[in-house]
This record gives C-alpha cells, sequence and structure tokens, in this order.
C-alpha cells in the first residue's frame, strides 16, 4: 500500500497525462489501460478531480488573481485541482497537511516559484472552503 504522499504523486501524473491526452478516466480510457492499478487514494483523487473538474476550475479561477487558468502550467493546474478536490471533498484531511504536499508537489514537478504560487492559491482558498476549520491543520 502506497502512503498518501506516493498516491498524490500518482494522481498528479495521471491527472497531467489526462489533460495531455485528452482522455477519459474508466471506460477504456486512462485507468484501464494502466499495467499496474495506482493505490486507491491515487484513483480516489483523480476521479474526484474528474468529477469535480468544473467545480473545481470555478474556485482556481475566482482565486486566482491575474493568472488565467489555461495560461498556468499544466502541473500547477493538476496541483492545484488535487488540493483543491482535498480541500472541498476530503474533510478528515487536515488543511495544512493538504497545503504542505500540494506545495511539494509543486516545487518538485513544476517551476522554481510554483510552490509559492500554490501555497498562496490553496490558502486563500482553504479560508473560505474551511472556514469552520478553526485547527487551521
Amino acid at each position: 500500500m502506497a502512503t498518501r504522499r506516493e498516491a498524490r504523486e500518482r494522481a498528479l501524473s495521471l491527472c497531467y497525462e489526462l489533460e495531455v491526452r485528452g482522455s477519459e478516466v474508466d471506460a477504456a480510457g486512462l485507468l484501464d489501460g494502466l499495467p499496474a492499478p495506482p493505490d486507491a487514494y491515487a484513483v480516489t483523487l483523480v476521479h474526484g478531480v474528474a468529477e469535480h473538474r468544473d467545480e473545481l476550475d470555478a474556485i482556481l479561477r475566482k482565486y486566482s488573481e491575474h493568472w488565467a487558468l489555461e495560461r498556468m502550467p499544466l502541473v500547477d493546474r493538476a496541483v492545484l485541482r488535487i488540493g483543491c478536490y482535498e480541500l472541498g471533498w476530503e474533510p478528515e484531511l487536515p488543511t495544512g497537511v493538504v497545503i504542505s504536499e500540494a506545495v511539494e508537489l509543486a516545487k518538485q514537478y513544476s517551476t522554481k516559484d510554483s510552490g509559492r504560487f500554490v501555497n498562496g492559491m490553496l490558502g486563500r482558498i482553504a479560508e473560505d472552503l474551511r472556514a469552520g476549520d478553526a485547527s487551521g491543520e
């Protein structure tokens, strides 16, 4: 069983691939054609991002000041969608963990400024989506 960090990393690669290919998640799409099935949490993330993509993109557009979603690097968009999905649809996950993991993925796989950008975006999004979560974790 993969760790959540590894599952997020795998979900990032799958979400990126979905975006590049323009394919579907299932129905002879991306997940059905994989030689090794991803961890259950990676599948949850990929399905969640795919099912809620319009909602996620609307949230990202709302908080991306001076940045059109379409102009963001593909990796940043995928990381932000995953993080936004976790903040909005996985309430048991601590806010700080979601943001920290997303920042690390952005730093590792995207541009030198992506970590800071992802941190700022998800921080603002978390304030709105998790307004009732006083723990900040």
